[in-house]
């Protein structure tokens, strides 16, 4: 099969070009698209449409065709610092990890052993930028870690969190910026910190969420840090800052239910919120430039809790997981931008809950 490469496709002809045998874009025949309908720009898929509807989610645009949205284009982009490649670092069952696992989020797999924390611990968060991942504290942790994405290895110290031990506690970042939300310090907390992730040093104080709470998670767009969920009373509760601009957070608006121990990961315009107490097989989705109540997604392969996940620009993965009991090794996946079910991805190379996860290039 041959290919090239032109900016334009210019008939010498009175006429337009013709492809009699079609012509394929992304794997369509785009010569069996149809006129325009209708036009939604929403992010949820529009009920009832047309033949020829065309909906935009503001990342990928769909023509309704033969009874089924197709694909006609695609301009997702990750936020600031994730990419095709997620970690996940950390965990327990029934005695603490050192590990880091690998996978290529744009495929299906199983992990790969990347390297070593540089201590075995649960509970932690993680966030990632500029092409390295930070693994922060923990159960009897204040360590934050960081590894160099791109290249498996073990990881290296990179400072310290605030107390002397951090766990159960929410993170994101803006690619430059890593923001570590509540947790438990001995108390619940209330506390927003944050690192320079290009750097190392200790974590310094940005300001406080709405609500003291632990077991709560975190997803960014680039722009906005938003926290959901946490506490032992399953709050509903998702606040959210401007992670550029040091303050306290502001409330954004509600799950669809209350939970602690829920996950969350996000593309540059949609955030989703899986798993929790109960345990809890929700994923909830917000538009995070547009301050509301999350709206239902679909469901996880199973009802579970203390899992990690991470994104790139189409993709959510979620990894691990369980309880006191036993550690779940599985990993699956959504389309970010496409409401539905999480389907299998591959195993972890350990089985585990309390782990975190990040993701770059």
């Amino acid at each position: 099969m041959s290919e090239f490469s032109t900016a334009n496709i210019i008939s010498n002809a009175v006429s337009s070009p013709s492809f009699p045998q079609g012509l394929n874009v992304g794997g369509a025949d785009i010569t069996t698209l149809i006129s325009m309908t209708e036009y939604y720009e929403q992010a949820g898929e529009p009920t009832s449409p047309a033949s020829g509807a065309v909906w935009w989610t503001g990342s990928i645009m769909y023509q309704y065709v033969g009874g089924a949205w197709r694909i006609v284009s695609v301009s997702a982009t990750p936020p600031p610092g994730a990419g095709d490649r997620g970690l996940f670092g950390g965990g327990f069952n029934y005695s603490a990890f050192d590990t880091i696992d690998y996978v290529a989020i744009p495929t299906t797999g199983n992990a790969t052993d990347f390297g070593n924390l540089t201590l075995s611990r649960s509970s932690l968060s993680a966030c990632s930028g500029g092409g390295r991942g930070l693994f922060a504290a923990g159960i009897s942790s204040n360590v934050i870690d960081y590894v160099t994405i791109a290249t498996p290895g073990n990881a290296t110290d990179f400072g310290d969190v605030l107390t002397s031990e951090l766990y159960s506690f929410a993170a994101c970042s803006n690619g430059s910026r890593g923001i570590f939300a509540g947790g438990y310090d001995g108390y619940w907390t209330n506390v927003i910190q944050y690192v320079t992730i290009s750097t190392t040093g200790n974590s310094i104080d940005f300001g406080d969420l709405t609500v003291a709470r632990h077991s709560l998670a975190g997803c960014s767009d680039g722009t906005y840090g938003v926290f959901g969920g946490g506490n032992g009373s399953n709050t509903n509760v998702i606040d959210y800052i401007t992670i550029a601009t040091l303050g306290n957070a502001t409330d954004f608006g509600d799950l669809s239910v209350g939970r602690q121990k829920p996950v969350a990961c996000a593309n540059a315009s949609r955030g989703l919120f899986g798993g929790g107490d109960g345990p809890s097989n929700v994923i909830d989705y917000i538009t995070i430039a547009t301050p509301s109540n999350a709206t239902d997604f679909g469901d996880l392969t199973a009802a579970t809790q203390s899992l990690s996940a991470c994104s790139n620009a189409s993709r959510g993965l979620f990894g691990g997981g369980g309880s006191y009991a036993a550690g779940l090794n599985t990993i699956s996946y959504v389309t970010i931008d496409t409401l539905g079910n999480a389907t299998d991805f591959g195993d972890l190379s350990v089985a585990r809950y309390g782990l975190a996860s990040c993701s770059g290039d």
